[in-house]
């Protein structure tokens, strides 16, 4: 991948399962949205906001919940 979304946040338009498989995440990367797999050791909702912290090749990532600190 020729610009790490290490480190981006996105939103999951398919809920991941867990262990179970991957769901799908939409992320900005180079100035527009695209989709990655996406995989988390819980299972997620859809429209849970996420932080990337690994990558798997081009098109796959591992995500965790994330919770924006500028907000209460």
């Amino acid at each position: 991948m020729s610009a790490s979304v290490i480190g981006c946040v996105g939103t999951l338009i398919v809920p991941t399962r867990g262990t179970e498989g991957a769901g799908e995440v939409l992320l900005t990367v180079r100035g527009s949205k695209e989709t990655f797999l996406a995989c988390s050791d819980e299972p997620l909702a859809k429209g849970t906001q996420v932080l990337v912290v690994q990558a798997y090749g081009p098109r796959t990532v591992v995500v965790e919940p994330w919770h924006d600190p500028t907000f209460p």
